[in-house]
């Protein structure tokens, strides 16, 4: 296959690219096209990496509703929901409506899938559906499975031991939500206990941290200096960390220092945060999105989720990343020209580091061959216009393709 006439990224330079068994082949402009080689002539259109979906709960999506719905709007009722809808679960279920839901993330760019499962549950129905779905869909989309424990580890019952069971069993990143454990001692136990599991197991680390507007809600620090003192460093992240835009900025500023050291990721879910954030304030409200414009000028790297799909924490969501990323350009105030035209690389580049992709992913000779076509010349026109991923290939197969809308304005 021969993508023609194509701007790579942001580049003002058009160029081809040859894609052969799977990988890139070759990368320059006026590639002539091998025999039998099929050629799509692009005419101006931008290629990028397939988008990454860093954070969302595939075990939950498209429960909106059922069995009721969250009408505080709060975190807290959405646990609540979720914990009445978890009694019906079975592996059908969450695979039909998980497999739905990647579907429509594929349609709009996506390959790789980080997705949290809860495992506070005995039967660990939900991560054992997860798991055959990734492996049915490994040749479309890469998926990576977080054993999320979504009512605590040291305050659920055997929480520990299903954690243990979960790795077992084949998840990819261990999880924890260390603000959501009855006691701080218990959230700092949970992170001890969650570092030392991904040693024992060699797991990537992924924990739901101080998502609340407490402003003494301080478990970051905890888990940056384990990040740290293990050694595990970039292989641990910290989503949400929504507190952080209550912290005083004395505080802050010496936190900094120790998230540099500990070389950890984070991810911020700007469309579900900013609905659940600030449901206890007044006036004013806070956003509730963690400091993204300061950690990335202070070269920690952030990348950004959707969450939610139309769940018990989100009532709206079609697994768009640019939903994603257009909303946390506004709530962050990151809305300079250069800003915007390279915003892309918070859910493409930024992510492959969150999710430890390494080298194979990016568009160079060698690599496999993943990546989107966008219907339009570069990132900014994409994201103001709302332009079509025209193609979307996963090792040179494609796996989604878009027909551009066709309007007409009558006056």
């Amino acid at each position: 296959m021969l993508i023609k006439n194509v701007f790579l990224e942001n580049s003002t330079e058009k160029t081809d690219i040859l894609v052969k068994d799977g990988k890139f082949e070759k990368i320059a402009p006026n590639i002539t096209a091998p025999e039998g080689v099929e050629v799509i002539d692009c005419d101006g259109c931008m290629v990028l990496p397939q988008f990454i979906e860093s954070h969302v709960h595939l075990d939950s999506a498209l429960t909106a509703g059922d069995p009721r719905w969250n009408l505080s709007g709060t975190l807290f009722e959405g646990i609540a929901c979720w914990s009445e809808r978890k009694e019906k679960l079975t592996k059908q279920d969450v695979k039909d409506r998980a497999r739905e839901a990647i579907r429509k993330q594929a349609s709009n760019g996506i390959g790789h899938v980080r997705t949290h499962v809860d495992v506070t549950d005995p039967t660990l129905v939900a991560l054992e559906g997860l798991l055959e779905l990734k492996d049915e869909l490994k040749d479309e989309v890469n998926v990576q499975i977080v054993a999320f424990p979504q009512e605590g580890i040291m305050s659920f019952p055997n929480g520990e031991q299903l954690m243990e069971n979960a790795v077992k069993m084949g998840a990819d990143v261990i999880g924890a939500i260390p603000h959501f454990e009855f006691t701080r001692e218990y959230g700092v136990e949970s992170l001890n206990f969650i570092m030392k599991l991904a040693e024992k197991y060699d797991k990537l680390v992924d924990v739901h941290c101080d998502e609340i507007d407490d402003e003494q809600s301080r478990f970051v620090e905890t888990l940056a200096a384990r990040a740290y003192e293990s050694g595990l460093k970039e292989r641990v992240t910290a989503s949400h960390t929504t507190a952080m835009h209550s912290y005083n900025n004395a505080y802050t500023y010496k936190l900094f220092r120790l998230l540099r050291m500990s070389k950890m990721n984070f991810i911020a879910n700007p469309l579900v945060n900013t609905h659940l954030q600030g449901r206890f304030d007044t006036y004013p409200k806070r956003r509730g999105v963690t400091r993204v414009k300061e950690l990335l000028a202070d070269g920690i790297n952030v990348s950004f989720g959707h969450d939610d799909i139309f769940d018990p924490w989100y009532p709206l969501g079609d697994g768009n990343m640019r939903d994603a990323l257009h909303m946390g350009l506004h709530v962050c105030q990151m809305m300079g020209y250069e800003e915007i035209l390279n915003s892309y690389r918070i859910i493409t580049h930024n992510a492959a580091r969150t999710l430890n992709l390494g080298e194979s992913y990016g568009i160079k000779e060698g690599n496999p061959a993943s990546f989107i076509v966008l219907n339009s010349d570069n990132f900014y026109n994409a994201l103001n216009e709302k332009k079509e991923v025209l193609y979307n290939f996963t090792k040179g197969k494609l796996i989604a393709k878009t027909e551009p809308a066709k309007k007409s304005v009558l006056f």
